[in-house]
């Protein structure tokens, strides 16, 4: 009888053990909403930006609280054109280290005689946090007219090297000598996190862009190294494309690409081209990630600082940038609320700010997505 009892507890705690895994994995998609609903709302860091980036950050603000979005925003003022007002880096990437998650404005870079810093403030906050990842999705809105339709790609760059890593000295006067840094580790780090977004984001292509063809080392590097990675993915597709034809490409046949990955330059410009294909920098959507924190900001870097105080400013990016924080943490219900309401708008097309043709201001536009939540 002791052994039989003996049994049926052994029988029962594996069978516990074995629900209790299976309940995690379920539940995995739940944990922040659960976490949520027990201890509050969920922490944000919040830097608003330069330019226009306060008025958008305040549309976004609004919108989560008609939607009673459970996010508790931790603003910082980071700012290298108003140093005075601007809070410590470190300060900045603990609270983003410590939250994990950021929503984040354009930061403006002054003029290298005005500091004498050749590293920018955002080049230091990808440097502290190791963001290592930028993507951007250039997709195409509904009522938002463009040359192209149905355009779905997706730009990955690395952004901690190559010839952003400021590097340079003039050497004798007139001469100056820029280093462009490629490493093997991260380059086959950012073609693993195409890959593997390409994997869980059901893409099938994954397109290397490079100049190895002029710079037969350094991009020869990433290159390799694309290729590399690219064996350990036999069902994924892939293509290498040399990045001035990548760049007339996506002009003449956007559709052709699916997820896109390349080194810092290229993949600033090439982000910079493809929001033009989809409505400008007003309408695309871009996140930063490290392997502990993503930081979310608009995919095309234009602070509109000419706009700053006219209530001109579209806030559609920020708010895309909104809804892929919440379905990264888990709130995809609220973002999916957003992103709806957000599409009527677009599609009604009365009340459009005067980058995508109308006339409306950026707060009447914001008060439209509100009015648009069901």
């Amino acid at each position: 009888m002791a052994l039989l009892a003996r049994n049926i507890c052994k029988a029962l705690s594996q069978a516990v053990q074995k629900n209790t895994v299976r309940a995690l994995h379920v539940g995995a998609i739940r944990q922040q909403e659960s976490a949520v609903e027990q201890e509050g709302k969920l922490k944000c860091t919040l830097i608003p930006g330069d330019g226009v980036g306060p008025e958008l950050v305040v549309a976004v603000q609004s919108v989560f609280k008609a939607a009673d979005v459970p996010v508790e925003f931790e603003p910082y003022f980071l700012s290298e054109v108003n140093p005075t007002l601007s809070a410590p880096l470190d300060q900045v990437s603990n609270s983003i280290a410590r939250n994990r998650v950021c929503l984040k404005g354009i930061l403006a870079t002054p003029d290298h005689s005005m500091t004498g810093e050749l590293q920018t403030l955002n080049m230091k906050l990808r440097k502290s946090l190791d963001l290592y990842s930028n993507v951007v999705h250039v997709k195409s809105l509904p009522g938002v007219r463009s040359r192209h339709q149905n355009v779905d790609c997706v730009i990955i760059r690395e952004q901690t090297e190559g010839e952003y890593s400021a590097l340079e000295h003039e050497s004798v006067k007139g001469v100056v000598e820029c280093l462009k840094i490629v490493t093997a580790t991260k380059s086959q780090r950012i073609a693993k996190f195409a890959f593997d977004y390409a994997v869980k984001n059901n893409r099938k292509k994954v397109t290397c862009v490079h100049k190895a063809n002029i710079m037969k080392l350094g991009d020869g590097l990433f290159l390799k190294s694309c290729q590399e990675i690219a064996e350990l993915y036999p069902r994924i597709t892939f293509e290498t494309m040399i990045v001035d034809n990548c760049t007339m490409q996506m002009v003449s046949n956007p559709h052709q690409f699916d997820v896109m990955v390349m080194p810092n330059l290229y993949g600033n410009i090439v982000d910079n081209l493809a929001s033009g294909l989809v409505g400008g920098a007003g309408v695309v959507a871009g996140a930063s990630y490290s392997a502990e924190c993503v930081v979310f900001e608009p995919g095309a870097r234009h602070t509109y600082s000419e706009a700053v105080g006219k209530n001109v400013a579209n806030p559609t990016a920020m708010l895309l940038c909104a809804v892929k924080l919440l379905n990264h943490v888990n709130l995809k219900r609220y973002g999916e609320q957003i992103r709806e309401a957000l599409n009527r708008v677009l599609n009604d097309g009365k009340v459009l700010t005067k980058d995508l043709g109308g006339q409306s201001s950026t707060t009447d536009f914001t008060t439209a997505v509100i009015n648009s939540l069901r």
